[in-house]
C-alpha cells in the first residue's frame, strides 16, 4: 500500500523550493509503485534526465533494500529541490545501519549482491552529489544529494 502523505511548498525553509513524500509498507510491491511516483514527480519538475536517472536508481536500490533488510514498519520516501540541490530520502524503522562503501571499495565479482549503495554513491559523486546515512530515534534515513542542473 502507497499512500500520498503531502506535496507542498514548505514556507518555514526557504531553501527548499518543492518537497514530496510518501508512506508505504516495505514490500516487494511498493518498488514499482514508488519508482513510478518519484519519476512523475521529476518529471513535474523538468528535472535534467541525468539527474533523474541517478535519482530513480536511487530509490529503486534503496527502497529494494527496506523491503530486503529493514522488515516491519513503515517506510518513507521524499524527494526535494531547492537552492540548486535536488534530495531524495529514503527512511525505515529498521535499527540496523547500512554500511556505506569506501569511495575505492572492491567488490567481489561473485557477490550477487552489496554493489547497490556502491553504484548509487558512484554516480552521485560522479554529478558532484554525495549518499549519506542518518540515523535518528525512529530508524534511519538514506539521503542521495545531487545538483539540480
Amino acid at each position: 500500500m502507497l499512500t500520498t502523505t503531502g506535496t507542498s511548498a514548505i514556507p518555514v525553509i526557504p531553501a527548499i523550493r518543492r518537497f514530496v513524500h510518501w508512506v508505504a509498507d516495505p514490500d516487494v510491491t511498493s518498488v514499482p509503485q514508488v519508482r513510478a511516483r518519484v519519476r512523475a514527480t521529476l518529471e513535474a519538475w523538468s528535472v535534467p534526465l541525468d539527474a533523474a536517472d541517478v535519482l530513480l536508481l536511487a530509490v529503486s536500490e534503496l527502497v529494494g533494500n527496506v523491503v530486503r533488510h529493514a522488515g516491519a514498519g513503515r517506510m518513507r520516501v521524499g524527494v526535494a529541490s531547492g537552492a540548486g540541490w535536488l534530495r531524495l530520502d529514503v527512511a525505515d524503522q529498521g535499527s540496523g545501519l547500512p554500511r556505506l562503501p569506501a569511495p575505492r571499495a572492491e567488490v567481489d565479482p561473485e557477490s550477487e549482491g552489496g554493489r547497490g549503495l556502491l553504484i548509487v554513491q558512484l554516480m552521485a559523486a560522479e554529478l558532484g552529489g554525495e549518499l549519506s546515512v542518518v540515523a535518528h530515534e525512529f530508524g534511519k534515513s538514506v539521503r542521495v544529494r545531487i545538483p539540480a542542473a
